[in-house]
């Protein structure tokens, strides 16, 4: 073989081997933090979502990692990634919590589901607090019930493919005290829609502003208030909420972490 077939075939070669690793580097990473020793119903839904989501990594190509330890909260661990979940669960131990402060202001993604923020006047954690945009927990409804939806906007990357209005599958809604919707730096994308009050039996939901879905505009976060029980990934139309939601914090704070 002459000198110049060799250079030729090692270019080919070359460029076969870094087109398979183009090819098979994901768009972004993903930790999901879980818990097996909570509420059934949280279990149950913790479950529904990691099935979700890794048949969806698959085919939008992002790598999902999942973790019952939450030791793994800290900055040597979520470097690894450019987005942590918390499926059912929040970090409970000063390392932890200073581990995810530091993630997140420097540009980390995050998608907390239902109890994963819950806060209140015990949990001791002012920064989480104003990272949810002031809410604190102050009322659910029970038992869970399907519940009439408003979105605004439906222009936003995370609701684009929602109706301006739609009937959500059963779940236990959070009330917050004050509504998130009062911080400027908040952009409510998911509200309850007062009609449904009152909603519950035992519990009941009766007034006020009660957002489900939003954003602080500071991070690259989005809290969903959807996760509680094996109904949440039942309707077809709020599943693309939730692949749109990973694509978009996903995305956002890939770019971000690339340019620090």
């Amino acid at each position: 073989m002459s000198s110049t077939m060799k250079i030729l075939l090692c270019l080919i070669l070359c460029l076969t081997s870094n087109s398979k690793v183009v090819a098979q580097s994901p768009l972004f990473r993903v930790l999901a933090f879980y818990n097996t020793r909570v509420e059934p119903d949280h279990v149950d839904f913790a479950r529904d979502a990691i099935s979700f989501y890794k048949h969806l990594a698959t085919e939008r190509h992002f790598q999902f990692d999942t973790t019952t330890d939450w030791s793994r909260m800290n900055p040597a661990d979520l470097k690894k990634y450019e987005v942590v979940l918390w499926l059912n669960f929040f970090p409970t131990t000063a390392e932890q919590r200073n581990g995810f402060t530091e993630y997140m202001e420097k540009g980390g993604g995050w998608i907390g589901f239902h109890v994963a923020g819950y806060n209140d006047k015990y949990t001791q954690w002012p920064w989480f607090v104003q990272f949810m945009g002031g809410a604190v927990f102050h009322n659910n409804n029970w038992p869970p019930l399907p519940a009439r939806l408003h979105v605004e906007p439906t222009r936003h990357q995370v609701t684009r493919h929602l109706p301006a209005d739609y009937v959500s599958p059963a779940n236990e809604w959070y009330q917050w005290i004050p509504s998130p919707r009062e911080q400027k730096d908040i952009q409510v994308l998911v509200t309850l829609d007062p009609s449904n009050y009152p909603l519950g039996r035992k519990n009941l939901l009766t007034f006020g502003d009660i957002p489900v879905v939003w954003t602080n505009k500071k991070f690259h976060m989005l809290y969903i208030n959807m996760g509680h029980g094996d109904k949440i990934f039942t309707d077809s139309v709020q599943n693309k909420m939730y692949e749109d939601a990973i694509m978009w914090v996903g995305q956002k704070a890939g770019k971000s972490l690339l340019n620090k």
